[in-house]
């Protein structure tokens, strides 16, 4: 099987057990809280993305990494994990908040996507080995990411402020 082959199925695979453990304790979780607060624990988790900046870091990954896909992930990322951070302790002033929310949740979602397409348009699966340490940031933490960024956007557009109903 070829490099880019393992590489697509590690891509696809990677959201499965993250959709499982979202539908089986996340999402309950999440849908129990006040709105805000549901927010803010996704805020907290995304405010790890400045760790994406290990993109620059040569000997952390390959040398043949395609700088296209590299800086554009980096710079994106270290964005949006600071827009999270501010997010998060922004909470007690609820309109600069959900702004805040807001704009680390496009800037984020926009990131993933833009990433995936210059994988795509870079070929980065046939290469995917120079990811280097990093390869377990697509295959396991982007599916995260991603579906807290669409969970992230029904929570925006729910208008109470209150737990959800119990279903």
């Amino acid at each position: 099987m070829s490099t880019a082959t393992i590489f697509q199925i590690h891509l696809a695979l990677g959201y499965v057990p993250w959709l499982l453990c979202l539908s089986a304790y996340g999402w309950p979780w999440l849908k129990a809280m006040e709105r805000v607060e549901a927010l803010r624990a996704i805020a907290l988790l995304h405010s790890f993305r400045f760790f994406g900046l290990a993109f620059l870091i040569p000997g952390v990954v390959g040398a043949q990494l395609p700088s296209g896909f590299a800086v554009s992930a980096a710079y994106a990322d270290f964005a949006t994990g600071l827009l999270a951070m501010l997010a998060f302790v922004a909470v007690r002033q609820r309109p600069l908040f959900l702004l805040l929310v807001v704009a680390f949740n496009l800037v984020g979602a926009g990131d993933l996507l833009l990433n995936y397409w210059h994988g795509y348009a870079l070929d980065l699966g046939a290469v995917a080995g120079e990811l280097g340490a990093l390869y377990a940031i697509p295959i396991l933490l982007v599916p995260l990411l991603m579906i807290t960024h669409v969970v992230a956007f029904h929570l925006l557009a729910r208008r109470q402020d209150r737990p959800a109903e119990a279903s």
